[in-house]
C-alpha cells in the first residue's frame, strides 16, 4: 500500500479515510490517479456506497458505483444489519485487494470477469469458493470472533478477510493467467497434476493426520491438499509480500538484516531475501511487546521456488517489478 496526503494541507492521510483529520477535508480516493482528491458540494460524486459500507472511492464515471463495489455481484439484504455490517468489513479489505489487483496490472474484466457473491449466513447456508470468475465468502468472516474461532479450530497460523480475498482470487488468476498457457506445464512441475480428482483430494487431506510432511514443501498444510489449493495459498502469500514491502517502502522502512539464505535460482532473490530480513525485524518488535510473531510463516527453498513460478507469472502479464 501507498502513503497519502490530504489534497489540501498535505498532512498523511490513509487508504481508508474519508476526511482528512487535520483541516476536516472531505476525501474521495480516485483510483486511476491513485490519489486522494477533495470532495466539494460542486465536485465530483460519491460511490453510491459511501454511506452504507463506508466506500471512500470515487465512482469512475463520476455516477453511482465505484470501480470496487461494482465487482459485487450480489450484497447482504437492507433488512440484515448484522451482514450489512460484515458487509462493510468485507468491502474495506476487497477495496485494499483491487487497489493491488490495480497496481499489479492484474485483469479483473474480460472472459470470465471477476465478481464476488458477499452472502449471509443468516440468510442461507455459505461456502466460501471460486467458480468461472464468482469468488464467494462468507460474511461471517468479517466478524472477528467467529474468524478467530475458525483459525483456532482449523489450527491455523493466520486468518484475516484479506486474507481469505487473496487466496480465492488466487484461483481466479490461475483460470486466466495459467490454464491453457505455455506456464501450465511450469505449474504441473512444481505444484503437480491438477487433473487429480479435486473432491477426493480434498477428502483425503481432511481425513489425514498431520504429520508435518508438507512444511518442506507448501506454504500451509491447506496447500498440500490439491495443485490447485498450494497455487491460491502461495499466490495469496506472494500478494501479501507486494503488499508489505510496498508499505513499508512507502513509509521509508528499512531493515539491513540479518539476511537469510536465498536460492538463486528463485527468480526473484532481491525480493525475498528484503521479505525475509524484514518480517524477521516484525517478528522481533512483535514480541517486544509480548505478541505472537506477525509472521508466523517459514519459507523453505520449495516454497520458494513457487513463489518465484508466481513472480514470473503475474510480472509476465503485467509487466510489474519488484520496484
Amino acid at each position: 500500500m501507498l502513503a497519502f496526503t490530504c489534497p489540501h494541507c498535505q498532512a498523511v492521510v490513509f487508504f481508508d479515510s474519508t476526511s482528512c483529520l487535520t483541516c476536516g477535508t472531505v476525501l474521495g480516493y480516485v483510483p486511476d490517479g491513485r490519489a486522494f482528491t477533495a470532495v466539494t458540494g460542486d465536485g465530483p460524486a460519491l460511490c453510491v456506497n459511501r454511506d452504507v459500507v463506508t466506500c471512500n472511492w470515487l465512482p469512475d464515471d463520476g455516477d453511482g458505483l465505484c470501480r470496487c463495489c461494482s465487482l459485487t455481484r450480489t450484497r447482504p439484504a437492507d433488512t440484515d444489519p448484522a451482514g450489512l455490517a460484515a458487509w462493510a468489513a468485507v468491502e474495506a479489505a476487497k477495496r485494499q485487494l483491487v487497489f493491488q489487483l490495480d497496481d499489479l496490472a492484474l485483469p479483473v474484466g474480460g472472459a470470465p470477469p471477476l465478481r464476488f457473491d458477499l452472502l449471509s449466513t443468516t440468510e442461507q447456508p455459505v461456502t466460501t469458493g471460486h467458480a468461472d470468475g464468482v469468488v464467494t465468502l462468507d460474511l461471517a468472516e468479517g466478524a472477528d470472533s467467529h474468524r478467530e474461532k475458525m483459525r483456532i479450530d482449523l489450527a491455523e497460523p493466520y486468518r484475516t478477510v484479506l486474507g481469505h480475498l487473496r487466496h480465492e482470487v488466487g484461483h481466479y488468476y490461475w483460470q486466466r493467467l495459467v490454464d491453457g498457457t505455455p506456464a501450465l506445464d511450469g505449474f504441473r512441475a512444481l505444484f503437480g497434476d491438477e487433473r487429480v480428482d479435486y473432491a477426493t483430494a480434498l477428502d483425503q487431506h481432511y481425513a489425514r493426520t498431520d504429520d508435518g510432511s508438507w512444511t518442506e514443501t507448501h506454504v500451509s498444510r491447506y496447500a498440500a491438499a490439491h495443485p490447485w489449493e498450494d497455487w491460491a495459498e502461495t499466490f495469496a502469500h506472494y500478494l501479501h509480500m507486494r503488499d508489505t514491502l510496498q508499505t513499508a517502502a512507502a513509509w521509508r522502512i528499512s531493515v539491513a538484516g540479518p539476511v537469510a539464505r536465498v536460492p538463486a535460482a528463485s527468480g526473484f532473490p532481491e525480493l525475498v531475501a528484503t521479505w525475509m530480513a524484514f518480517t524477521l525485524a516484525l517478528n522481533a518488535v512483535n514480541r517486544s511487546m509480548g505478541k505472537d510473531d506477525l509472521y508466523p510463516f517459514v519459507l523453505p527453498d520449495g516454497v520458494i521456488d513457487k513463489l518465484g513460478f508466481v513472480h514470473d507469472v503475474v510480472t509476465r502479464h503485467s509487466g510489474t517489478s519488484c520496484d
